[in-house]
């Protein structure tokens, strides 16, 4: 693009912090090698009771951060239309709006931004859950999300989503012209030390000679259960060498932390119930010798990209964009979703083979910087034309 685009998201501050909230700021740091960018970022997403992880809300858990130049505002409140208002004004001189998509909690916000700008900026929805669990599991925010997305969808000028998968799912359940659904994938924003094994696993006080790593959120769709099901199914002899890390924050997935502790193997089963800092990440990832994602369903995984920069074997179901998401990475091998069978197999043969694997060259933030400096000239020149 000739001149500099000006670029604003709109997506969580890290006090509701999650993978989403890492994405914006990693997402906002590569744009603004290509444009000027402005973070707009929820500050009260819901009453914070509402928020399954509500305990730690505002703690500092993270040491990622917006690059200088890049304006980040803290700004949007829930309750508070005056915020609304405010975040809109600022947002009318952008070439282009960017809104994360992961929950409809946020919708009567983006709602009321879409109106308050009458059209005059380009509106691209970055889908990164097309469904989410929870809302269509419960009847009333189900109705909601379903009639307020519909409305929202109508004011965007295009979409994003991060798998092939997940186009032909919003194209078909949303209604959603084709051309107007771009893919562009997750890539290998966030970096972190790698840690010699050896060292890692002595701070972590494991001394077996194997570990499976499971990381992020206990959500029933993440199917750790079949997970624990699998690693009960190994050998006596191998488990004896062996521990299974889940580590997450544990949501509306109760089953899973039962089973754990009522497996005959608990002794060899640790569970981290809570959402880590970022000073522990490597010590698990670097201790580990494969990472199960054992999704009933999924539109992408943002724990992949991590187990790739680590060169980790990953096993992972046959399920949505998961797939799709991690199938050009040479460490990544495939089961059927919810057989416990296929994975105890696969993790009997990947913790003899272990091994260590190279990331995808396509998936570097170099590579996925190309993927929207094209498509943002495919929406911001056109619509420079027009006014």
């Amino acid at each position: 693009m000739n001149t500099r685009t000006r670029i604003s998201l709109v997506g969580p501050s890290k006090r509701f912090l999650s993978g989403i909230s890492y994405y914006t700021i990693t997402l906002s740091n590569t744009l603004s090698e290509i444009g000027n960018v402005q973070a707009f970022l929820f500050r009260h997403m819901v009453p914070k009771k509402f928020f399954p992880g509500w305990r730690r809300v505002g703690q500092n858990l993270s040491t990622a951060s917006f690059k200088p130049g890049i304006e980040s505002k803290e700004m949007l409140d829930w309750y508070n239309p005056l915020s609304w208002m405010r975040a809109a004004s600022s947002m009318r001189n952008s070439d282009v709006l960017i809104f994360q998509w992961w929950t409809s909690s946020v919708a009567h916000m983006y709602l009321a931004l879409q109106l308050m700008l009458f059209r005059r900026v380009p509106i691209v929805i970055e889908y990164h859950e097309v469904v989410d669990p929870l809302e269509q599991s419960i009847m009333p925010l189900r109705v909601y999300s379903t009639l307020i997305g519909r409305i929202i969808r109508r004011f965007a000028s295009h979409f994003v989503t991060h798998s092939e998968a997940d186009r032909e799912l919003i194209e078909t359940r949303y209604h959603i012209p084709h051309e107007k659904i771009s893919i562009i994938p997750l890539g290998l924003f966030i970096r972190y030390p790698i840690i010699d094994k050896p060292i890692a696993r002595k701070q972590l006080n494991i001394t077996e000679a194997n570990v499976i790593l499971f990381f992020g959120l206990l959500r029933p769709y993440k199917g750790v259960k079949y997970l624990i099901e699998a690693f009960d199914a190994l050998p006596d002899e191998l488990i004896r060498f062996t521990r299974l890390i889940i580590v997450g924050e544990a949501w509306e997935d109760q089953e899973s932390l039962l089973r754990a502790k009522t497996s005959p193997n608990r002794e060899k089963i640790s569970i981290v119930n809570r959402y880590v800092d970022d000073s522990e990440i490597p010590l698990y990832f670097s201790a580990a010798d494969v990472l199960v994602l054992p999704y009933t369903r999924a539109s992408q995984s943002g724990v992949a990209p991590l187990a790739m920069m680590y060169g980790l074997p990953i096993i992972a179901t046959t399920v949505g964009g998961l797939e799709e998401g991690v199938r050009s990475y040479a460490g990544a091998f495939f089961i059927p979703p919810e057989n416990a069978e296929k994975l105890s197999e696969a993790l009997i043969r990947h913790l003899k083979e272990r091994g260590s694997y190279a990331p995808p060259a396509h998936l570097t933030r170099i590579e996925i910087r190309k993927q929207w400096a094209s498509f943002l000239e495919s929406i911001v020149i056109p619509s420079r034309k027009l006014k």
